[in-house]
Formats: structure tokens, sequence, C-alpha cells
């Protein structure tokens, strides 16, 4: 019976030992999970380009600047705070400027970079195609100050409606230098009658749409890079096309800078030399401009010697 008995404890205790033991690798890897989630957007994005640095070596057909966009933070929890992000999210999907990436659900960021740790992934040629697969290099983040929701009663207290306003703060970070733009301020006025609160918070923020879109075209000058040289004479570039056209919202009369850019330790030094006009688009993707002789020139030599080329257009007021 003794014998028994010291069995029966020596058993509990393993147990007891072996559960603490999980449990203690549990918190520690809840920990990790909650320091990885817990951790900035852009230092999350930093992490990320870690495991992205291959797609960089190569050319992708998207050259776009690839901008992410995290979940906007709020004080006070609301089911209709992903609305304002997917807002953000959808303008700037639309102006053709960007390639964007979708950060605001950090679960399915860290999951990617244990998926991209697989050898099948990073073998996979099309991976740039899939806009959760590379790297930011611009990181979109905001802060809702105010996002009120209002009942429209009748007279016997029944909800005939709602109405809804937002407010928010948004800035931009430089993944790789850690810059960050001044915050700057978004507030909508009431939104009209609708007949749920995720319409009202919709209608909101689509009254900011110009606002916030002429933002984004500021902020975010459009750069492309030269396509072709279509016409020289003499090696001087008469007629040049641009890797930008209507679907990046460039229009017949745009002006563009042309830059030659050199690296140095890493960092790019620009030197304009030309400026140029467009006088046609050529299909959905590309800009035809020409060229003056002393610039066409100066672009012909460059374009030939693989000199690295940046063309950002002059935003107008």
């Amino acid at each position: 019976m003794r014998i028994k008995a010291i069995c029966i404890a020596m058993s509990v205790c393993t147990f007891s030992g072996y559960a603490q033991t999980d449990l203690q690798s549990g918190e520690q890897g809840l920990r990790s999970r909650q320091g990885f989630s817990e951790a900035s957007a852009v230092e999350q994005e930093r992490e990320l380009a870690k495991t992205n640095e291959f797609l960089y070596d190569r050319k992708l057909k998207d050259d776009r600047p690839v901008v992410g966009v995290a979940a906007f933070k709020t004080d006070k929890e609301s089911p209709y705070v992903g609305l304002v992000t997917e807002k953000i999210v959808e303008i700037l999907k639309e102006s053709g400027r960007f390639n964007v990436v979708d950060r605001t659900n950090r679960d399915k960021t860290l999951e990617e970079l244990e998926l991209q740790k697989r050898e099948e992934f990073i073998a996979n040629q099309d991976v740039a195609q899939q806009g959760q697969s590379v790297a930011a290099q611009k990181m979109i983040q905001g802060t809702i100050t105010k996002l009120p929701i209002y009942r429209i009663k009748n007279t016997d207290g029944t909800v005939r409606a709602f109405k809804a306003s937002v407010a928010f703060q948004l800035k931009v970070d430089d993944v790789a230098t850690g810059e960050t733009t001044e915050a700057v301020s978004f507030e909508s006025g009431g939104s009209k009658e609708c007949l749920s609160p995720q319409a009202a918070v919709q209608m909101a923020m689509n009254s900011l749409q110009d606002e916030i879109k002429e933002y984004f075209r500021v902020t975010f000058p459009l750069t492309c890079k030269i396509a072709k040289v279509e016409k020289a004479n003499d090696g001087v570039a008469e007629t040049i096309l641009l890797k930008a056209g209507k679907k990046q919202g460039v229009k017949v009369g745009d002006e563009f800078i042309v830059e030659t850019i050199e690296r140095i330790d890493g960092e790019p030094l620009p030197t304009e030399v030309a400026r140029i006009a467009v006088v046609a688009l050529a299909g959905e993707g590309f800009s035809r401009c020409k060229v003056n002789k002393r610039q066409g020139q100066a672009i012909y030599d460059a374009h030939n010697a693989n000199i690295e080329i940046r063309c950002t257009m002059v935003n107008k007021k």
C-alpha cells in the first residue's frame, strides 16, 4: 500500500513538472508573439524586408513605390475602425501610383514571415506579383481621434437611421531611414442619414476622399523610369517613352523632372538633366515626351550608359 502511494505521488509530481514546463513554454511563445505584434509597424516592416531582400535583387515587373498601410490606432474600440483603413487602401490603389500592401492584420504578417522561410516560397518566381509578398518602402499609419455614431430615432423611440463623422491623423514613415512626415489631420462633417452604422461611416470617409487624394498626390510625387528612347539623331534623344501613363493619372501637358542618380554610401545623389512635357499617351502605362537638343544628349548618354535615371512629375497646384 505504501509503495502504491509513493508511485502515485511520483506520477503526480512528474505530471505537474511536465505541465509547468509546457505552461512556461507556452507563455514564452505567447510573449514572443505578443512582442512581435506590439512592435511598431515600421520595425515589423523592417523585419519583413529581411526575408524579402532577394526580391529587390531582381527586376520586378512592377517598379512602383511599395506602400504599406498599418491598422489605424484608436483609444476607444469600435467595430468600424477598419472602414477608415480600408478607404485609405482603396484611394492608394485607385491612384495607380503605388504597389499597396495591406498590413492591417499583424497576425497575417507574422504568418507570412514564417511562410517565406520555406524553400518553395523563395523559389517562386511569381512572388513579386503577390501584394503581401513585398516589403513596404513607406508605411502609412494613422490614429483615429473621433468616430461617433449617432442614432436617429422616430417619435416612438425606434431607430430610423444612423449618422457618423470621423476624424484622424495620418503620417508616413520611411521604413529604411525611420524618417516620418509631419502628421496631417482629416475631419469630416456629419454624414447624411444612412440605414446602417457602416454605411454612415463610409459616407463620412467618402466626403474626405478628394482631400485625402490631394494629400497623397503632393506627398508622393509620381516617379517613373525611361522605358525607351523612341527616336534619336546623332546621339541626341528626340522622343522618349516614360513608364507611366493613363493608369497612373498622367495627362498630356504634365511635366517631369529627369534626374540621373548616383549612389554614394547607399544614398541617392540626384542631378537634374532635363525637364520634359508629355505630348501623348501611349497605351495605358506609357507616356511620350519630346526632348530639346541640349537635354536630349544628356538623356541619350545616360540611358545608353545604363546610368540610373529617375523621372518625377512636377505637381501642379
